[in-house]
């Protein structure tokens, strides 16, 4: 059988609104889709609060009752999808990391109830930074919001894995749209410092030029092998950060590399997609790789 994905819920909107799209790509890919209740705390307030072990029992019916929800929502949505549905007690974030070994992505909401919903760096920044796998956080628009059928590729310096290419142009062939692949760079400031106004800049002619022919040379095998995915390269002189959020904002999907490292035990997402996680407006995709950067 095929790698499922792995959707975690809780019961919250924004855990109902991931499953909904794990469905979705679950469909896109014919591959299963397991869902994953799973609470510490549950079984914590049970423990202090039990008297014959009626209200462990009593939550642990409820936690099976989410799940069985989410998973009747998700065959409801994609009856093609095969669903299965888990509840666990354990911490959210231990049981998803534990999962990531035996997915082909994790995907979460950006909030959830308790801890999770406190900030975005709680469950789901933890589990983006720690995964072994791709994390795809997804997040409900705003009313209004438009959306381009893109996905957005940020692509880092010389030496970034290719992990976070192949993902990106796989996602857009299965949802038939093109991939917008954005490089910003910089110049060292005394480079910049010793041009005057009007003066034609052969330095930062010579940087962009080299940004794309790299860009170029890292495109080269899957735009190969995604012949009929569009492809729209911007090549900026700025801070990434900036450039990734302008491209993202009316993007489907926006993919990053994440860098992992087995001597590095904590988080590891790097500055650029710690802003992504926390201000991007889309869905984000963190796709792990070791040794790379973002």
């Amino acid at each position: 059988m095929a790698t499922p994905l792995v959707v975690g819920t809780d019961g919250s909107a924004d855990a109902l609104h991931a499953v909904d799209w794990a469905a979705d790509e679950a469909a896109f890919r014919g591959c299963p889709l397991r869902l994953l209740y799973a609470s510490l705390w549950a079984r914590y307030e049970a423990s202090a609060l039990s008297v014959g072990g009626r209200p462990r029992a009593q939550r642990a019916s409820a936690a099976w009752s989410i799940a069985a929800a989410a998973e009747e929502r998700a065959r409801a949505r994609r009856p093609e999808v095969a669903v299965t549905a888990d509840v666990c007690e354990e911490d959210p974030v231990y049981a998803l990391l534990d999962a990531s070994d035996r997915a082909a992505a994790i995907i979460v909401g950006s909030r959830g109830h308790g801890l999770s919903g406190i900030i975005l760096g709680s469950v789901s920044l933890t589990v983006a930074a720690r995964a072994r796998c791709p994390v795809i956080v997804v997040r409900g628009d705003a009313p209004g919001a438009t959306r381009e059928r893109w996905v957005v590729l940020g692509l880092g310096t010389p030496g970034t894995t290719t992990a976070a290419v192949d993902f990106a142009f796989t996602e857009a062939a299965l949802r038939g749209c093109g991939v917008e692949v954005v490089h910003a760079w910089t110049r060292p400031r005394r480079e910049s410092a010793t041009v005057r106004a009007g003066e034609f800049d052969e330095t930062r002619l010579s940087h962009e030029q080299q940004a794309k022919r790299w860009l170029d040379e890292a495109l080269a095998r899957p735009t190969a092998m995604h012949p009929d995915v569009p492809v729209r390269r911007v090549v900026v002189e700025n801070r990434a950060r900036p450039a990734l959020l302008q491209a993202a904002a009316a993007a489907d999907l926006l993919v990053v590399g994440a860098r992992r490292r087995r001597d590095a035990p904590a988080l590891q997402l790097g500055l650029v997609n710690h802003a992504m996680l926390h201000y991007a407006q889309c869905n984000i995709a963190i796709v792990p790789a070791e040794g790379s950067a973002d």
